[in-house]
């Protein structure tokens, strides 16, 4: 007996219009035999949880650097906390839940150590930028695997790739995503705001505040139901409109106010420069580089890339080891 056949007609029978059907997927660049109990989506689950990648998120900082206490989110509990959203909102729209998963927990792979600040310092000195949704990509198709990549379906491929708010995914499933990442991370990130004393309830926008709700759980419960009562009534992915302005105005009171604030995030110490100056490092002492991490490359690799790759993969307390023994 066949089970992932008999899985992929199931879905046939049971997900709605606007789902993805792993029975007609894109496929992966590289064809594989098919597995006889999973459907290529919860493969590309399996791959994922696996990877090195994802075990080095329980050690990059979401929200707050090196916070004090033990209930902070982190970038792994972020990353299982958008599963959960997202896996909500399909099942109730009979979407794909296991394509759904997949992307969730592949999404911020390629996020960098030390949360929004690191982005923000490695995006200003690396060539044309640095953008955690590419870097995730990044990962999948190349640096896992010893260099040989993850080989996910196009969907999964697709929908870590646009899952910010400038992306356009090409699955319900990967809108779904990207909405549930932003109802993930906004209210996740004042809740531990308002745990760490660098917030309180009352100085949130009351405008956002006084529609979704005064609790955390209040906001996250308003927005599912939202986004899932407005998809089922316009037949495509999107949330109510005042719905959609509340949650952005949190969510651009947060960037203001906490995100990039050194002070803030970091408590004692600041880490805003450490990236750069580690990339600078190894720019101008090439030959200090870890010769074991180059075996992934050939030739053509250009070496801000290289360096670029390395910085973006680490967790924060090895960038805060090697800066140290650097000297910076």
């Amino acid at each position: 007996m066949n089970i992932r056949i008999l899985t992929e007609e199931r879905e046939l029978s049971q997900l709605s219009a606007m789902a993805a059907k792993s029975r007609f997927s894109g496929g992966r660049v590289f064809p594989e035999e098919e597995c006889e109990v999973r459907i290529c989506f919860q493969r590309d689950r399996d791959r994922i949880i696996h990877s090195k990648a994802f075990r080095r998120l329980m050690y990059k900082t979401q929200a707050f650097i090196y916070p004090e206490g033990d209930h902070f989110r982190t970038r792994l509990t972020h990353t299982l906390e958008v599963s959960q959203i997202a896996r909500t909102i399909s099942r109730a729209l009979r979407l794909n839940e296991d394509l759904t998963e997949a992307i969730a927990l592949g999404h911020d792979l390629g996020h960098t150590p030390f949360g929004h600040i690191g982005e923000k310092d490695l995006n200003s000195v690396v060539p044309g930028g640095f953008r955690h949704n590419e870097q995730s990509l990044r990962i999948v198709e190349k640096l896992e695997k010893e260099g040989r990549g993850l080989n996910l379906t196009a969907e999964v491929r697709d929908g870590i790739l646009n899952h910010r708010g400038a992306g356009n995914p090409l699955t319900a499933e990967g809108k779904v995503v990207q909405l549930s990442d932003k109802i993930a991370y906004v209210n996740h990130d004042i809740d531990d705001a308002l745990r760490s004393g660098a917030l309180k309830e009352e100085e949130l926008p009351k405008d956002c505040t006084e529609l979704l709700g005064h609790r955390v759980t209040e906001r996250i419960d308003f927005l599912v139901k939202d986004l899932i009562g407005t998809s089922l009534e316009a037949g495509e992915i999107k949330m109510g409109k005042a719905a959609r302005e509340a949650l952005y105005g949190l969510r651009a009171f947060m960037f203001d106010n906490i995100y990039t604030n050194s002070e803030i995030v970091s408590e004692n110490r600041s880490y805003e420069t450490y990236l750069s100056r580690i990339y600078h490092y190894y720019w101008e002492n090439f030959e200090a580089f870890p010769r074991e991490y180059l075996h992934i490359y050939n030739e053509n690799e250009p070496k801000e890339r290289i360096i670029c790759d390395y910085i973006a993969g680490m967790t924060d307390r090895f960038v805060v080891k090697l800066y140290e023994n650097l000297g910076l």
